[in-house]
């Protein structure tokens, strides 16, 4: 049971952060999902364990969220990439919540529920006709 929860809950969250996200107005919507994947982009530069490559990858992903403001598909690219590094981190031990050594395992499921959403050019969720 404890295996399933591992996996459907961080699904849950992303899809809770999907239709969450689709209720705000455009252009507010395409500006506030590059800001939390340029955010994603830099949440294990303190403490990934990764020296240098740590900036190099929150430079990449910033470089997404910026095209991102004119292509939504560029966000869906961000998170795609941050799902890749929260992979490495999961296999290398240095999870993004310290004190909870599956957290990134459960980020990498998460994220591409967000990033399927954003290259699809993030609809909006629940009405008729959209």
């Amino acid at each position: 049971m404890e295996a399933v929860m591992g996996v459907v809950g961080p699904v849950l969250i992303g899809v809770v952060f999907v239709v969450g996200c689709s209720f705000i107005p455009e252009p507010g919507r395409q500006r506030f999902s590059a800001v939390m994947v340029a955010g994603a982009g830099a949440v294990y530069i303190s403490g990934g364990g990764m020296g240098w490559w740590e900036l190099a990858f929150t430079a990449a992903v910033t470089g997404c969220a910026y095209l991102g403001l004119g292509d939504y598909r560029w966000l869906g690219v961000g998170w795609l990439l941050h799902t890749c590094w929260d992979v490495v981190h999961h296999v290398k031990g240095a999870p993004i919540i310290p004190h909870v050594a599956d957290s990134s395992l459960g980020c990498a499921i998460c994220d591409p529920v967000i990033a399927l959403w954003l290259l699809r050019g993030a609809p909006t969720l629940g009405r008729k006709g959209e």
